[in-house]
């Protein structure tokens, strides 16, 4: 539907100028600018597809019929706007102006205003309306519509990577938590192997039959390390705590949040502890260790952003959770080049872990310049508590327009907003109607301005003409140059029935001698004698003569 109302559009305005033009007595040839417009709107909806022949056709057209000019503007802005190629773009422009151009300064003798050079202005005239102004508005549009693609496919394109970022520190932290549950789990099941061998040794001799029990005990176990190690060992690498930082059993519990906060302490930083409720010693290890790692992150990025702050690291055991929150106060100054070092990702893992026990997790910089970390993390978590993965966003196809799906990055953009779609379109309508405007009032100011084909002196009469032929030459009857020629005039030739005496005829010749014209016509008004002749003219006297 929306190339047929296009094609309607342009073939309304071109009729309006048609009309315009008409109305105003300035069209020639009307039927065959009429002709020239059909074949423009014929023309019209092929201007996407081929665009190097059709804007150079509509351009010729447009100087032998003016009436062509909005169809030809709406050609020039699609190819403006379509084009990417400057030099291709200046070539077909700079083309079509020419051509308009010299078509209409060629045909002006023929069918335009006269001479050629008012053909010249007329072609000027409509290569400014009809090629120029389009094409530089559809140039403008459509850099400015390639731009937001760029920028649109740039934001997508970081968007895209911040997923991926914080998927992958997603993925790193269930990559610790899994290499946690390896060590914590293979630590039980050595536990269990030990005590199922020292039973296999106690019942050897007291009872054979219960030692084969513990012996498929400890083979179970020794079963159940291997294929843990085979399904979560590669993990390992990843996350796995060494050194100082080795899951224990103390890991998460109030001695071992004191020693974190006394480590910073010794750095240079200003931590203070509070610490409310019972100790989590009795607390699942995974809940410990969130907490650890929540407290021990925080205190990892107050180190490298903001090592002169103050912090404060709250930890409250209620019932059904365990609230944590550390929170510093704006640095006294920024800080220096090497201490901000880091992949920011460590608050993404911080917030998987706790999600993953189910928790609630929240960082944000406070409005006095420091920042927060919240976290709360039940106390007994649900093993079924897993969020849900973030959904992906939306893919924006590289051959697609900004606007959306098709081909059209225009007033067929399903992507605009209804407002904004009827917006654009009025616009465009408006702007063809401005340029329908300017094309009407520029034809009308050259050809007004240009002579007219009739315009000259004219004819003088002639012996043999009607009355009606030479009253129409302008040779009319005086009353007082017929007074001033009665009684000096010759005698009329034969067969005349009436005579005429214009005033254009009387001139003096000399002083006191008036030269008066006579027009003899016979009975049937045909011209039959040109007199001229001299009377005495009368002078009046002076104003300051006396009689």
């Amino acid at each position: 539907m929306r190339p047929v109302a296009e094609t309607a559009g342009v073939a309304s305005a071109g009729l309006g100028v048609w009309g315009a033009v008409g109305y105003l007595d300035f069209l020639t040839h009307p039927l065959a600018q009429l002709f020239a417009l059909v074949v423009g709107v014929g023309l019209f909806p092929l201007r996407r597809r081929l665009p190097a022949p059709v804007l150079p056709v509509l351009a010729v057209l447009t100087g032998l019929a003016p009436c062509v000019g909005p169809v030809a503007a709406a050609t020039a802005y699609t190819v403006a706007r379509r084009t990417v190629s400057v030099r291709r773009r200046a070539r077909l422009l700079g083309g079509a102006a020419l051509l308009v151009v010299g078509c209409a300064t060629l045909s002006a003798p023929l069918i335009g205003p006269g001479a050629m050079p008012y053909g010249l202005a007329l072609g000027l005239v409509l290569t400014a309306t009809a090629v120029v102004v389009p094409g530089l508005v559809g140039t403008s549009y459509g850099q400015q519509r390639r731009l937001v693609r760029a920028l649109r496919e740039r934001g997508d394109a970081a968007e895209r990577a911040r997923r991926f970022a914080d998927s992958e520190a997603r993925m790193h932290e269930r990559s610790r938590i899994a290499a946690e549950m390896h060590d914590l789990v293979g630590h039980r099941l050595s536990l269990i192997s030990l005590h199922a061998g020292g039973l296999e040794l106690a019942l050897e001799a007291a009872d054979p039959e219960l030692r084969e029990e513990a012996v498929l005990v400890r083979r179970t176990t020794r079963d159940a390390m291997r294929e843990l190690r085979q399904a979560l060992g590669v993990l390992g690498p990843l996350g796995r705590d060494t050194g100082s930082e080795a899951l224990t059993d103390a890991t998460g519990t109030r001695a071992d949040i004191e020693t974190l906060v006394a480590e910073s302490r010794d750095g240079g930083i200003a931590v203070g502890l509070d610490w409310t409720g019972p100790d989590l010693d009795a607390r699942p290890a995974r809940v410990r260790r969130a907490v650890h790692r929540v407290v021990r992150e925080s205190l990892t990025n107050v180190h490298r952003y903001a090592p002169d702050a103050p912090v404060t690291v709250s930890v409250a055991h209620q019932d059904g959770s365990v609230r944590v929150a550390v929170r510093n106060g704006a640095p006294p100054a920024p800080p220096g080049p090497l201490t901000g070092i880091g992949t920011g990702r460590g608050l993404t893992g911080l917030r998987e872990r706790v999600e993953l026990l189910g928790g609630a997790f929240d960082a944000a910089p406070l409005p006095s310049g420091g920042f927060r970390v919240d976290a709360s993390v039940p106390t007994e978590p649900d093993d079924s508590s897993v969020p849900d993965p973030v959904p992906a966003p939306a893919r924006w196809a590289p051959g697609e327009p900004s606007g959306g799906p098709g081909e059209d990055g225009d007033a067929g953009r399903p992507g605009l907003p209804p407002e904004r779609l009827t917006a654009h379109r009025l616009t465009l309508a408006l702007g063809l109607g401005a340029l329908s405007v300017l094309m009407v009032l520029g034809v009308a100011f050259v050809y007004a301005s240009a002579p007219h084909r009739d315009a000259g002196p004219r004819p003088l009469p002639l012996v043999g003409m009607t009355y009606d032929e030479v009253s129409a030459a302008g040779v009319l009857d005086n009353a007082a140059v017929r007074a001033a020629a009665t009684g000096h005039e010759p005698p009329r030739p034969t067969g005349t029935a009436g005579c005429v005496y214009p005033f254009a005829g009387a001139t003096e010749s000399r002083p006191g001698a008036l030269t008066v014209a006579r027009y003899c016509f016979d009975a049937s008004q045909r011209l039959i004698a040109i007199d001229r002749f001299t009377v005495p003219s009368v002078r009046d006297a002076s104003p300051w003569e006396t009689p």
